[in-house]
């Protein structure tokens, strides 16, 4: 694979593909610009080097259709002010208004094309319609991690008609972190593995068992192991039908002398809610009736002390339902555990990615992937098709 810095950009037209698959108000105002800020790297570097840069993104689904809603004009205006530099709108990503605003290109202009989505040919990966997004350039760049999990038009088939293809700094950075991680880690190698369910991470937890030293099981998909091992659990978010997975799961940990960590004890209520009535119980003492939301103080000191003397941890989904202030300090203890662990820190998952944010922390985890799916694809050992179409 070639990167963005091995190749001449200079007067040259770039189409940069990049995630601005940003949340917006009703109003249409950008709440996080997170994701924009995550491409400045690449989209400086291509700026300084004396590109024509052609930045496409999608944003939301609107199935390839026009929804005013999901326009991408209220991004440029975002981009403008973190560049300092204006950034040009087209209203479509090709025909004539596109080929029209790159004739009119300088060295060192940048456009932002509309929602790529609104275009039914993007999400069914059409080599015509990738066709058209080539002819607006001479080379192709890659930095949008978050979807290479998915074909596309602007991800996988544009590659085939552009001679020159590469990706950014992000998408080198999301490659190069994960091999620290999946192929020649630091040991001791914690992975911290929460959310909800069992069955979004059954691959997940059966590959990095192949790799880990330990692994720390938190979140809603915990108590379908607890209930596994024996215990009740009352009404705690259970998937009945992977239990016997979960004690293959076990029972593969205990053979490859994996220490495979679960909560000893949860923060409990009778439903889900800022305001509800709280209890902090052993887990075997969970009464029928309540509903296991968080782990417990006992469960924090023994999770925070499985990562002290860890040299990489990889963590991905959180400990409980954060977003709820009654539920939120497993999830924030663990986050101040892992930033001031020493190691080499890795965190990925939107959810996972928004507690370390609000905890103040995102400075001290070495890397924060931008992706969701496609981190989860990665550690699953899949080949992402946005990676392996710049493969050559």
């Amino acid at each position: 694979m070639k990167y963005i810095d091995q190749i001449d950009m200079k007067g040259k037209r770039v189409f940069l593909r990049v995630d601005f698959n940003v949340p917006m108000d009703k109003s249409g105002n950008v709440t996080d610009d997170t994701r924009v800020r995550a491409s400045l790297p690449t989209i400086k570097y291509s700026l300084e080097k004396g590109a024509k840069v052609i930045l496409a993104s999608h944003l939301g689904r609107p199935k390839g259709k026009r929804v005013e809603g999901m326009s991408l004009k209220p991004v440029a205006k975002i981009l403008s002010s973190l560049l300092k530099k204006d950034v040009a709108f087209v209203d479509d990503c090709v025909g004539e208004k596109a080929q029209a605003a790159v004739g009119k290109m300088k060295e060192g202009d940048i456009i932002l094309l509309e929602n790529l989505r609104f275009q039914p040919g993007e999400d069914k990966n059409d080599p015509e319609f990738a066709k058209k997004l080539a002819g607006l350039c001479d080379i192709y760049i890659d930095d949008a991690f978050a979807v290479s999990h998915r074909a596309a038009a602007s991800n996988s088939a544009i590659t085939e008609f552009v001679k020159t293809c590469a990706a950014g700094f992000l998408l080198k950075n999301e490659i190069e972190y994960f091999n620290k991680v999946m192929v020649n880690p630091a040991r001791p190698l914690v992975a911290i593995i929460g959310g909800s369910k069992v069955s979004d991470k059954i691959g997940v937890l059966e590959k990095i068992m192949e790799k880990v030293d330990k692994l720390l099981v938190g979140g809603g998909m915990a108590f379908t192991f607890l209930k596994a091992s024996g215990y009740g659990i009352g009404k705690s978010l259970c998937e009945t039908d992977m239990l016997d997975l979960a004690r293959k799961i076990m029972e593969k940990a205990r053979q490859k002398n994996v220490q495979f960590l679960l909560p000893v004890d949860a923060v409990i209520a009778k439903n889900p809610a800022a305001d509800a009535e709280i209890k902090i119980c052993n887990i075997k003492d969970i009464p029928e009736d309540w509903i296991g939301l968080d782990i417990g103080p006992a469960t924090i000191t023994l999770f925070s002390d499985a990562v002290k003397n860890a040299k990489t941890i990889v963590w991905n989904g959180p400990l409980g339902m954060f977003e709820l202030a009654p539920f939120s300090k497993g999830t924030f203890s663990l986050v101040h555990a892992v930033a001031n662990s020493g190691a080499l820190t890795i965190v990925g998952g939107g959810d996972t990615d928004t507690a370390v944010h609000q905890t103040g922390e995102s400075a001290k985890i070495s890397f924060i992937s931008t992706g969701g799916g496609a981190f989860l694809e990665l550690l699953e050992g899949k080949t992402l098709p946005g990676v392996a179409a710049l493969e050559t």
